[in-house]
């Protein structure tokens, strides 16, 4: 689609900049830093969606932004394409992740145990009100276990393939070298798991949202389960090119497995970095439906991949307030010269209509 570039009136858009970030006023390390712990699920979301883990810099991204997600987003993958890559770590599993959280709704009793966590799942909602009125709001303090759960937790799936009840698939282990990756390599189709996955766990927690609960309420014929939850710290372990491993820290991640009863027990999966658990549910729920033969677009990978990328959708649709006045202009002659055309047929058609009998009657 054609439009010409804004030209001309350069003051007015340095103007219109600067209006935009005087409304939001100076910003400091001590604004940036309180974004960042006063929002830490929303921090989460952005590196989610941005595909880079640093809180202080995804603060500092919704902090220039004003909040606006989609501006915060590009903002912070931009600032990951001029970053170099030093390294590529380890692989992680389930078992290696130091969980903070892990539910499952399939299951009662599973290994490890069920871990609630923080969550306001069994919470009532209720707005403090008297902050306003001049009253702080301290939550409760947190009472400690009479026994910490262990800080690792088995893989649920594992003990469910032990039993019998899933099929246990040879999996293929591949070098983390030759993962493909999505951030370097463009998305083509039908996409490799590993870019279908990657795709997902950045992907518009909010357009992910709106897809999963499609095919979760009966558009698809994926009515899932929660074969389990978890809410964890990963180790990012890198090795050394001297050959020794060694931990750089970790990073806060979440996943998500659902379980469909359809025809047979399958799953579905999800991770992402930080923790958003409405987001992994809801992709892991389209992971398992991209495998249906289901023409509903929410079992499409490619309407689900295309339409949930955040920064593509939302600069394609925020460019359309960009000048247009060529390709308008162009609709409009069309539709001008289509009615004129429709005029002079409609008069040459009725000047070559001679009166009927009765016509010449009535005249």
């Amino acid at each position: 689609m054609a439009y010409v570039a804004t030209r001309g009136g350069e003051h007015a858009i340095e103007q219109a900049e600067r209006l935009f970030r005087s409304d939001l006023g100076t910003i400091t390390r001590d604004r940036v830093e309180t974004v960042r712990d006063n929002f830490p699920y929303l921090v989460d979301r952005l590196m989610g969606e941005a595909s880079l883990y640093e809180p202080d810099l995804a603060a500092l991204a919704l902090a220039q932004a004003g909040g606006d997600l989609y501006e915060a987003v590009l903002l912070l993958r931009a600032y990951r394409t001029t970053q170099p890559r030093i390294a590529i770590a380890e692989p992680v599993t389930q078992p290696d992740l130091f969980t903070v959280r892990r539910v499952s709704a399939a299951f009662k009793d599973i290994p490890g145990g069920q871990i609630l966590g923080p969550t306001l799942d069994y919470s009532h909602r209720l707005l403090q009100v008297h902050v306003l009125m001049g009253e702080d709001y301290t939550p409760e303090p947190v009472i400690p276990a009479a026994e910490p759960a262990p800080a690792t937790q088995p893989s649920l799936t594992d003990w469910q393939k032990a039993q019998g009840l899933i099929a246990d698939h040879p999996v293929e282990t591949v070098s983390p070298e030759k993962i493909p990756d999505l951030t370097r390599e463009p998305l083509l189709f039908p996409a490799p798991r590993a870019h279908k996955l990657q795709s997902l766990a950045r992907a518009d927690t909010g357009g992910t949202l709106a897809l999963g609960y499609s095919t979760m309420r009966g558009y698809g014929d994926v009515h899932p389960t929660v074969n389990e939850l978890r809410l964890g710290e990963a180790p990012v372990r890198l090795r050394h090119p001297r050959g020794t491993v060694f931990s750089a820290g970790r990073v806060r991640v979440s996943q998500a497995e659902i379980i469909s009863k359809s025809k047979s027990l399958e799953l579905g999966f999800s991770a992402t970095f930080g923790w958003n658990e409405v987001k992994v549910i809801a992709a892991a729920a389209l992971d398992l439906a991209s495998t249906r033969p289901d023409a509903h677009p929410a079992s499409t990978e490619e309407f689900v991949l295309y339409h949930t990328e955040p920064v593509e959708s939302s600069g394609f649709c925020i460019h359309f307030k960009l000048p247009h006045y060529v390709t308008f202009q162009s609709a409009l002659d069309a539709i001008r010269d289509a009615k004129a055309n429709g005029n002079a047929a409609t008069a040459a058609t009725g000047a070559k209509k001679l009166p009927t009998k009765e016509q010449e009657v009535a005249l």
